[in-house]
């Protein structure tokens, strides 16, 4: 996973902060929104445990601080959920705009209420999941107690929520109490994956059942049993991850990877665009790329990479298999192996251009109850590899055609 900072603008021209995080060895198949719970921000711990469990599943992750949170730009008190919303949906053309258009919205408590608005909003989401949220919107002020009072009398008040203080002024109360949860819910046509904690002591189990039963199918339940509603513990947030990636695969498009097929030993396969390359050897799967300095996405070694790769390889074993043929004791053997081309070592011409030749510098680190005569005879066996001898020797590769299958 590869996560990098963005900052994009809300509908008030504020730079909103944000982390995208993306696959390692692949482009991203979809793209996901996230909106934290109220009054957290990106980096809270459960919101990027659920991140990279989706990247581990081929998704790209954009999770922001709402405005006046975090690293975002403005002020806390002036915000309010109908901001929220709009945060999203400015979220989401960031996506659209430099990526994809995202297809999952994901929200976390009041953010899993924010994701139900904003996916009325976005043509582009197909699926959402909420984690913790409240039937009705109107029961953030449950965290504010006693202090709904003093902000409807002053306007403005001091309240603590988490261990920390905000500002909250009465227009976030009036936002609230303008905007019906409830119809959004029994109108969402996108499919929607509700989890919660039957121990959730901050919005209760049934908050959950009152989305389900208002909601229409396609809608699904996950309990997260035994998790608090901030998903404190790893395995919590780690697991809701896994399931709401593993969900969304039913009701989102995800291209048909090619299966590749070869009569041969090889087979390398590379689309249109780039030069990531699908490789099939035997039944293994793996990846080639280029440098992105040379117009690759780096998604995975380059072809003399796996030159190198084969001939470390091939070396390690070859040594290891010697050992075990006369009995000697070796603990590991890393051989270390750099491609270059340099002149040869008995150059008679090195000052005129094209004398360089493929070299492979080739180091051996070799760990065991080995004498010094030991040790020299394992680097003379390290040249009678077969990848050694086979790189050593006149080689022929007959290319031929197929007809397209």
């Amino acid at each position: 996973m590869s996560t990098s900072k963005i900052t994009f603008k809300n509908k008030e021209g504020l730079d909103l902060k944000g982390s995208l995080e993306l696959p390692d060895n692949r482009t991203p198949h979809n793209f996901v929104l996230f909106a934290h719970c109220f009054t957290c921000n990106k980096n809270f711990l459960a919101v990027k445990n659920i991140s990279r469990a989706l990247t581990a599943k081929g998704f790209g992750v954009l999770r922001f601080d709402f405005t006046g949170l975090g690293e975002s730009e403005g002020d806390f008190a002036d915000s309010n959920f109908s901001g929220n919303v709009e945060d999203l949906v400015c979220a989401s053309g960031y996506l659209e705009t430099n990526y994809k258009a995202p297809s999952l919205l994901i929200g976390h408590s009041l953010g899993g209420a924010a994701v139900l608005f904003a996916s009325t909003l976005l043509d582009s989401i197909t699926a959402v999941a909420t984690i913790g949220a409240p039937s009705h919107i109107g029961h953030v002020k449950n965290l504010l107690k006693n202090d709904v009072e003093d902000i409807n009398k002053n306007g403005i008040a001091e309240v603590n929520i988490g261990g920390r203080n905000f500002n909250i002024k009465k227009q976030f109360l009036d936002d609230l109490e303008n905007n019906d949860l409830p119809d959004i819910i029994s109108n969402l046509n996108k499919s929607l994956l509700i989890l919660h904690s039957p121990q959730d002591s901050i919005v209760g189990i049934k908050n959950a059942e009152e989305i389900y039963v208002a909601a229409r199918h396609p809608k699904s339940f996950i309990s997260l049993d035994g998790a608090d509603h901030l998903l404190s513990n790893r395995v919590d947030s780690n697991y809701a991850g896994e399931v709401i990636g593993t969900w969304a695969n039913r009701y989102i498009d995800i291209p048909i990877e090619t299966e590749l097929k070869t009569d041969l030993d090889v087979i390398a396969h590379l689309g249109p665009e780039g030069f990531t390359t699908q490789i099939k050897a035997g039944r293994h799967n793996f990846i080639a790329d280029e440098p992105e300095k040379v117009g690759g996405n780096d998604f995975g070694p380059n072809p003399y990479e796996y030159v190198s790769a084969g001939l470390a390889a091939c070396t390690s074993m070859t040594l290891q298999m010697y050992a075990k043929r006369k009995g000697w004791v070796i603990d590991s053997v890393d051989t270390q192996v750099n491609y270059g081309k340099e002149h040869a070592l008995d150059c008679e011409k090195c000052e005129e251009g094209g004398t360089k030749i493929d070299t492979f510098k080739r180091e051996l680190i070799i760990k065991g109850d080995l004498d010094d005569k030991q040790r020299q005879r394992l680097l003379e066996i390290a040249n009678k590899c077969p990848v050694h001898k086979t790189l050593h020797s006149e080689t022929q590769i007959i290319t031929s055609l197929r007809d397209n299958e």
